[in-house]
């Protein structure tokens, strides 16, 4: 298994690329499942995640395949299989994506309930709702779900709290519907826009992505296209903080500061100088950061992908900061582990309260999901002394080699096996 070392106190500086979105290359490769037709996906991260819905969609019969400009074609003319097992599944929540694809296009499906990060219960009621709206049957058995239909409907469905795997499923099932599809309290994130723009280039015909109320139009079939996915917006506000917190001056190229409005606001109320053009963004920050108060929020709200990031800056800060969780109950468990690396953290509640301290000093800690790992290499970056961070396969699933990026950029870090 591999692990980083990192040896702390480099401010970092000059220019990194930012990836394509993990979060809306996950549902626009399962959208291969909708059509016989070639889709052509360009800026595809190289991740974990990316490789198991690869997998998952070749299991069923569909052909994915990468190549060197990062790109990939999925072609699900060929699937045949229409189940995604728990060996396939289990690593990954993103994979119940799959579900309304396969039930709009072939009337039936069984997939695993679905695993992942343990940041709390994520349950799918909502998608399972939905598609029953929709005219699915659903049942639920030997922990999978079983949903058929001979075509779904168009249906009303009104989300009782917002849902981004949930609109993503649904907006894909009402896609190939008979009739109209209006989703209420629908996830507004970036990447829902993304899915949406790729269904329209199929021959959806999708409005209102990017709002609260989208309306699908529903078409007998949708054909093969090609399309650029997103930047990836947490990876961005990873690699802002990253030079935030070691007092650095680093420029994003290929990214869209336009979807990380509450994430620069705070880096700037912090202390940071953000300077965002079209593109590109440049974080300068000279002086030990500031301490801001943040709460989580669906979009546009501050993303709680970014909450444990942003606590390993505030960790340092100057001052108290209150840092409150409001969409996963249990996204704090990257706290213990800073605390080994010196910071003074209290959670009571939903809340954290951070006490920041003038130094962090290096330990082995232990990442327990993807944006803690983050949060633990930022804070290590900044650490007196060694720090060696343990199950860093949580980070490969959403950072694309970070540990040679960080290592352009002048940080002291490496990746070895344990």
């Amino acid at each position: 298994m591999d692990q980083l070392l990192i040896r702390g106190g480099t401010p970092l500086e000059g220019s990194v690329r930012v990836s394509g979105a993990k979060n809306a290359a996950l549902p626009n490769i399962a959208a291969g499942l909708l059509t016989d037709g070639d889709l052509r996906l360009a800026n595809v991260p190289r991740l974990k995640d990316i490789e198991t819905i690869s997998r998952l969609l070749r299991h069923m019969g569909a052909a994915v395949e990468g190549d060197a400009a990062g790109g990939l074609t999925v072609s699900g003319r060929a699937v045949s299989r229409f189940e995604a097992p728990y060996n396939l599944v289990r690593t990954m929540r993103a994979s119940v994506l799959v579900l309304g694809p396969l039930v709009a296009r072939f009337g039936r499906a069984r997939v695993s309930l679905p695993g992942g990060c343990a940041i709390g219960p994520r349950p799918i009621n909502l998608h399972l709702a939905g598609l029953k709206q929709m005219g699915a049957e659903i049942d639920l058995s030997e922990g999978y779900v079983e949903a058929k239909a001979p075509r779904l409907h168009g249906a009303r469905i009104v989300f009782d709290i917002k849902t981004v795997t949930g609109t993503e499923n649904l907006l894909m099932a009402a896609a190939l519907a008979e009739g109209t599809t209006v989703l209420e309290n629908a996830a507004c994130e970036p990447e829902v826009q993304d899915l949406a723009a790729l269904l329209n280039a199929m021959g959806a015909r999708i409005r209102g992505a990017g709002t609260d109320s989208i309306t699908v139009e529903g078409v007998p079939a949708l054909t093969g296209a090609s399309h650029r996915i997103i930047a990836d917006r947490i990876e961005a506000g990873t690699f802002a903080v990253a030079a935030a917190i070691t007092r650095g001056d680093v420029t994003l190229t290929d990214c869209a500061p336009e979807h990380m409005v509450a994430v620069l606001g705070k880096l700037r109320e912090a202390g940071a100088e953000v300077t965002a053009g079209p593109g590109s963004l440049r974080v300068r920050m000279g002086a030990r950061p500031v301490a801001v108060n943040v709460q989580t929020a669906p979009y546009p709200g501050f993303a709680t992908d970014m909450q444990a990031q942003l606590m390993a800056l505030m960790s340092v800060a100057n001052g108290r900061s209150v840092i409150t969780e409001t969409v996963f109950e249990n996204r704090f468990m990257h706290v213990n582990e800073l605390l080994r690396m010196g910071a003074d953290i209290k959670i009571a509640g939903g809340a954290a309260f951070v006490q920041g301290v003038p130094r962090l000093r290096g330990a082995p800690v232990m990442a327990t999901d993807l944006r803690a790992s983050a949060s633990l290499v930022l804070a290590a970056l900044v650490a007196e002394g060694k720090t060696v961070v343990h199950r860093i396969y949580h980070l490969d699933r959403g950072y694309e080699t970070i540990e040679k990026r960080l290592a352009a950029l002048g940080a002291d870090v490496r990746r070895v096996r344990e």
